[in-house]
């Protein structure tokens, strides 16, 4: 999944220092790690390099971070490769244009609701939850009940 403005609001505040903060949400980090305990991997794929984003990753242990890359769908086949997965089983959630070619070629794609049109139009599935509020969580939840099913 991308990170900003899926796993937070897309805000990044960045102080007089030039550090940076990002809120994540506890309820998404959940999800996260449930998904981990059934063993389905997570990666996060971000145009942007950050700090905040790595320290996170970290506390989550997210096995595979993914930063500086603007081409998602790029970045998602050759994780999908070094994994062996096809894309029927990969998941990937976004909510902006550089996205939508990866939400469509995943199996499941998602964005939260607020996300950009060219990411819902690509979008199996549209949270009713908002990025950094529990958006993840949500397709969390769908993966795991999809895997009982």
């Amino acid at each position: 999944m991308d990170v900003d403005g899926v796993l937070t609001d897309g805000t990044v505040l960045i102080s007089s220092d030039g550090t940076e903060a990002k809120a994540f949400s506890i309820l998404d980090g959940a999800g996260l790690r449930r998904l981990a305990d059934a063993g389905i991997i997570t990666a996060w794929i971000s145009g942007r390099a950050s700090t905040a984003t790595t320290v996170r990753a970290n506390e989550l242990k997210i096995p595979h971070v993914i930063q500086g890359r603007n081409d998602k769908l790029a970045a998602l086949q050759e994780l999908a490769t070094q994994l062996g997965l096809t894309a029927a089983e990969c998941a990937y959630m976004g909510d902006d244009l550089i996205d939508a070619a990866a939400i469509a070629w995943a199996g499941f794609g998602a964005a939260p609701a607020e996300a950009m049109p060219e990411a819902l139009a690509a979008a199996r599935h549209v949270t009713r939850r908002p990025a950094g509020r529990g958006a993840v969580r949500e397709v969390c939840e769908l993966i795991l009940a999809a895997r009982v099913a």
